[in-house]
């Protein structure tokens, strides 16, 4: 397993009865969370600033004791984000996505100390929410980073993202759509990718009611993707956080799609716990890299 365990802004207190317990930039909530069927360790959650409860019709509200602060900012290493607490329990970040974030930098970082320096790397991010692994691309230095979503308001907060960490010199295109109408014309296009990157949903609709079943959608939209990987790809990640299937599924999809040389690798991420020896399982990953 992955872990996110170099936050110095972000850490979970406790967890447990379906419930963490966190350390937002100081700001202790609560949320709800589907893995945590354990116990848990602390007797008393003090102190708390904000509660995140469900709704019986879906979605769900955040009580707040104390107010968050008005630009609400974390660090991860040299990285910054915004957080912003939403009526459906995000904070419009997920912090255990900084070990795939650090694997991106490090090995574009890589590339461009091997090759030639004035090779081209550009990257895709797909149902890139708020836009983590969009600004890892632009740090890194890529000369053009596409980021896909299907939300209007989730593209505006990466391009805050994106300003907060005064990377706006760098080529990063901002694209709300649907992401394999957007795919299947960038094929067309014939556009060529070094680093693709996708965190799919279980379920979605596009902009315009496109359906998305991960189960029937995403073999397809992977090999629609590997069109657009460039003759010497450098990385295609895939994250996921509540599909049904195992990592290995995600792996399998990669290695039969995929027929460059290079390193297949599958796994879980997580979160680990303060004084305690719980990790708090967030998904899986598979990525293919050269």
């Amino acid at each position: 397993m992955l872990l996110a365990n170099k936050w110095q802004d972000y850490k979970i207190i406790d967890c447990g009865e379906g419930e963490k317990l966190e350390d937002i930039g100081g700001f202790i909530v609560s949320r709800p969370d589907s893995q945590v069927i354990w116990s848990k360790s602390l007797s008393k959650w003090n102190n708390l600033d904000a509660i995140y409860h469900r709704s019986d019709k879906g979605g769900g509200y955040w009580q707040y004791i104390n107010k968050p602060k008005d630009n609400f900012i974390i660090k991860y290493q040299d990285l910054s984000f915004k957080i912003e607490f939403t009526n459906f329990k995000h904070i419009g970040l997920f912090p255990e996505q900084a070990v795939n974030w650090q694997f991106i930098i490090d090995k574009i970082k890589e590339k461009k100390s091997t090759t030639h320096k004035n090779k081209e790397i550009k990257a895709l991010n797909l149902f890139a929410y708020t836009g983590g692994a969009t600004v890892a691309c632009a740090y890194a230095d890529c000369n053009e980073v596409v980021h896909v979503d299907a939300s209007k308001k989730i593209v505006g907060h990466a391009k805050q993202n994106i300003e907060i960490n005064n990377l706006q010199d760098k080529k990063v295109r901002f694209i709300i759509e649907d992401v394999i109408k957007f795919v299947l014309r960038e094929v067309r296009r014939e556009r060529k990718y070094d680093v693709i990157i996708m965190d799919p949903p279980v379920y979605g609709r596009g902009p315009n009611g496109e359906l998305w079943q991960i189960e029937t959608s995403l073999t397809r939209l992977v090999e629609e993707c590997v069109k657009l990987l460039s003759d010497s790809p450098i990385l295609f990640l895939i994250n996921c956080y509540t599909a049904s299937f195992s990592h290995i599924s995600l792996k399998n999809i990669l290695s039969t799609s995929i027929k460059h040389n290079g390193t297949f690798e599958s796994g879980e991420i997580g979160l680990p716990t303060e004084n305690s020896n719980i990790i708090l399982p967030c998904g899986i990953y598979a990525r293919y890299y050269s």
